[in-house]
């Protein structure tokens, strides 16, 4: 989302989250630093038979693209599992939760188009 918040930060986000759910960090992987770029992520992925769900420092570190998004949701419900967003404060383990998610990636995307600010002297 064209933001950068330094992977330390990141992780002490991701710690917290873990703290206040009783939920074990077992290991922090960092993304490649490239456009649109969810390598690492899809090798999370590969691991699900193996933990309980993954949890991403933002729900806004999940693709732009709807499909890819979609995607991702279906492998975490086909394998029983949970995502988790840290700074949000959500997860998602059933079709309802990634619904949600979807009218939150929405309401972002349609905030973009929206006017920044109203020139008080055209009001």
């Amino acid at each position: 989302m064209e933001e950068r918040v330094p992977q330390h930060v990141q992780n002490l986000v991701i710690r917290n989250y873990c703290e206040r759910n009783n939920l074990q960090f077992l290991l922090s992987a960092t993304e490649y630093a490239m456009k649109d770029c969810h390598l690492i992520f899809e090798q999370a992925l590969l691991e699900l038979p193996k933990i309980s769900g993954l949890i991403l420092y933002s729900l806004f570190q999940l693709p732009k693209d709807t499909d890819r998004r979609k995607a991702i949701y279906e492998k975490i419900l086909h394998q029983n599992k949970t995502l988790h967003f840290a700074v949000e404060g959500l997860h998602a383990s059933n079709q309802k939760e990634f619904e949600k998610i979807e009218i939150i990636w929405k309401v972002h995307n349609v905030l973009k188009l929206c006017i920044k600010t109203l020139d008080s002297d055209k009001c």
